[in-house]
Order: C-alpha cells, then structure tokens, then sequence
C-alpha cells in the first residue's frame, strides 16, 4: 500500500480517506459492493462491472496475486477498486505478478485503508450511488471532488453493452466431437461462457452486440445465448428486437444475468434499477418447477419485474417468472412454458464462485437437440 493519500467520494457527501492502490489519479463510477471471499482476478476482469468502483467487502485482497489464467476477458473492466487491508506478499503457484502491479500497469486507480465495512453499510443503507476515487494530484477540496462525482453520467440510462462487445467475430471450438453450433451475442461476454459449452461439444460463434438477425441466421446456428453485460437493459433496443426476431423464428435461446434481462424485455417485462443489486459467490436462488435451490454468483443492479410463480401472455406464447432469489423475491429467471427459451439472472458459468447451477449448460444443450422437457427430467 503507498504512502500517497486518497479519497473515495461519494455523491451524498461521505468521504472515506486511505491511500492509493494500484494506480495514482482520478477515477470516476457507480459505487457498488462485491461480498464475494475469493476470485478478485475474475471480478475485475468481468465486463459486467464496466464504470463501477467495487468496494471488496473480503477484508484481505490480494493474497494469491495475479495469473495468466483467471482473466474473464482481456483487461480490467472495474472502474476503481476500494479495498481495506491489500496483501504484502502473494502466494500461489500459479502467480505471475501482483495485484497492486496489474491495476498499476492497467491505469487502474484504487485505494486501500479504508473501512469498508463502514462503505458497504452506507451503501445497503442509501444505494448505490455515483463514486470517485482520488490521490495524489488529483485531490482537492471535499466540495469540489463531490462536484466531479455528481457531475458523471447516472447508470440508469447508461448504453454500455456495445461498449464491452467484441469489434467482430470470433470463434471457439469444441473440444471433442462437434454436436451444436452456438452464436453467443457478446454484451460482456465472458471467457468462461465458451469453455463450458466448448466442454460440451458446442462451437460458438462469438458476435457482436449489434449483429442483425440475417447475419445470426446465415450462420445456422442451433441455438442462441444472450451473454451478461452491463449497464441499463432498457437501452438495449437493438438487442431486445434481435431477441425477438430469434424468438419469431422458434430457434432454442439461453440468456443468463443481463441476457435475462433482454429475453425478459423481448418478452414484454419491465426492468428497474436496484437498491444495490446483487454482487457475490453465495446467493440462493430457488427454481420453482423443481424446487432446486442454487448457489449462486451474481453481479446485476437491474432486474426483471415480475412475482414468484406468475404466468404471464406475450407474442410468444405463454411464460412464467421460472426463479426467484430466497432472499429478497427478486426475479432470478424467465422462461416460455413450451420451453424453447430461457433465462436466468446469475452466472452458471462462475468462476470463480459455486458451481450448482452448471446443469443449465446441460439443458440448453438438451434443448437443442430437442428436448423441451429437460427440467422434468431432473437436467
């Protein structure tokens, strides 16, 4: 931790003081809390956090370094990192540097020393809320860095999705037999999505967020996935259409967390901004057709509107709210009763975090090959 001083600032006036982390400067976001113990590495990384300061509740960070392996996706996305007590050594055999070297290398500014106990106690209390972090020459005086917080863009409202998607194609092959061929809508994809469906015998085309439904279709695909992402669904227009236009088309559809949000919008569902969202390695969520409870990584401050076990009408078809967080009632998933499309609010794919739920790469797979039966059959 440096000597240098810094600031987390948040727009209602509350100024924690510590000292800079990572990279020296001025770095502005959405204040947002991350429960999870362990997996940093993947935190960082994940492009659902783009222009969010995480405040790691985890009061140790950075004891088992940096890795060539863990990245979600090619850089850091999190705006700022806010952490209480940063490691002195890093320990693990699979390191390759530190974590106070990667945000220093990467621009990334943060700040350590702080209580964070006391940020994330404000944060449950009043939301969250825009945030800056400072050090060095970019502090000045309390009123004129609250200036700079409240003068940033709010996240409700943000278009971010085609800011984090792919600039073109790419794809990922199967490892084994070829089954089923995917075409994944990157709206913050992240690395480990393709490895599950690649450890199930599915290439994946990886397109970008503002891909027409021609260019999907001229690639034959057997099945669709909406990937996570961030910002505000409701900007997503060009996204709920083409969700829509595979939809019309009958052609099986898997979303998870802001792909949940898209299938449930093309659906006709309302989505509104969270207190202070759901961000962690452990939250329940219970299936109601089965009764299946789940462990669950999350990262979402939006979510679908709707109440446990409701059925509802749309140009589809009959759906049904499908899950449901045990411990606020927030809607975890979406489904049509024929079965043909679903979604889910978490990240079955998590890593790192628990991995109940990798049974839904399963049953899309199932899906696929024509069974829309697969959650009466235990899959």
């Amino acid at each position: 931790m440096s000597d240098v001083k810094a600031a987390l600032v948040l727009e209602d006036g509350r100024v924690f003081r510590g000292r800079a982390f990572g990279a020296q400067g001025q770095t502005l976001g959405e204040a947002v809390f991350c429960t999870a113990m362990t997996g940093y590495q993947e935190t960082l990384t994940d492009p659902s956090y783009a222009r969010q300061i995480v405040v790691a509740t985890a009061p140790q960070i950075g004891n088992t370094g940096w890795n060539d392996e863990d990245d979600e996706s090619g850089k850091i996305w999190v705006a700022g990192y806010a952490v209480r007590d940063p490691a002195r050594i890093s320990s693990n055999w699979r390191a390759t540097g530190t974590l106070q070297d990667e945000l220093d290398s990467q621009n990334v500014v943060g700040i350590a020393g702080i209580d964070t106990r006391a940020v994330v106690r404000h944060l449950r209390t009043r939301g969250s809320m825009k945030a800056g972090i400072f050090s060095g020459d970019a502090l000045a005086t309390d009123d004129e860095l609250v200036a700079r917080v409240t003068g940033q863009p709010s996240m409700l409202g943000a278009d971010l999705a085609n800011e984090v998607s792919t600039d073109a194609m790419y794809t990922i092959e199967p490892d084994g037999d070829h089954r089923f061929t995917v075409v994944a809508v990157d709206l913050g994809i992240k690395t480990n999505t393709p490895r599950m469906f690649a450890e199930r015998g599915v290439r994946t085309h990886v397109v970008p967020a503002n891909t027409s439904i021609d260019d999907i279709l001229a690639l034959n695909p057997n099945g669709v996935f909406l990937s996570n992402g961030p910002g505000d669904p409701a900007t997503q227009t060009g996204a709920i259409a083409l969700t829509q236009g595979v939809l019309e088309r009958g052609i099986p559809m898997f979303g998870i967390c802001f792909g949940n949000q898209i299938l449930g919008r093309a659906l006709g569902r309302n989505t509104y901004k969270m207190k202070f969202g759901h961000r962690g390695i452990n939250i329940p969520v219970v299936e109601e057709g089965t009764g299946r409870v789940s462990i669950t990584a999350q990262n979402h401050g939006f979510a679908l509107e709707g109440e446990r076990g409701e059925v509802f009408d749309t140009p589809f078809g009959k759906a049904e709210v499908s899950h449901i967080c045990a411990n606020d009632g927030t809607v975890e998933g979406v489904r049509l009763i024929d079965g043909r499309a679903f979604s889910v609010q978490y990240h079955p794919e998590a890593a790192a975090g628990p991995h109940d739920a990798a049974y839904l790469f399963d049953r899309f797979a199932a899906l696929m090959q024509g069974d829309t039966r697969s959650e009466a059959k235990g899959i």
